[in-house]
């Protein structure tokens, strides 16, 4: 299994920035590598003035991940309709 989660936060760094130390050093998750996870930009939540840590897991876990919100648009948005040949 860890070698399946390796790959998938290579691939997924290529595409954004290097992933963030996931836990701390009490081996807690890390409001910046949720952050990233999430494909959101660096300090999108984790640099709101006075937003504690575990504010900042509340707003991650109640947020929407950008590129699952967009595919969702696109597969439930109807087609536009095309208009016919003059």
């Amino acid at each position: 299994m860890g070698c399946v989660r390796s790959a998938a936060i290579t691939r997924w760094e290529t595409l954004t920035r290097p992933a963030p130390v996931p836990t701390d050093a009490a081996g807690r998750l890390r409001a910046d590598f949720v952050e990233w996870m999430q494909g959101l930009d660096a300090g999108w939540v984790t640099a709101t003035p006075g937003l504690g840590r575990p504010a900042q897991l509340t707003a991650l876990g109640n947020g929407v991940v950008p590129q699952q919100a967009a595919r969702a648009v696109r597969l439930l948005a109807p087609p536009f309709p095309r208009c016919a040949a003059a």
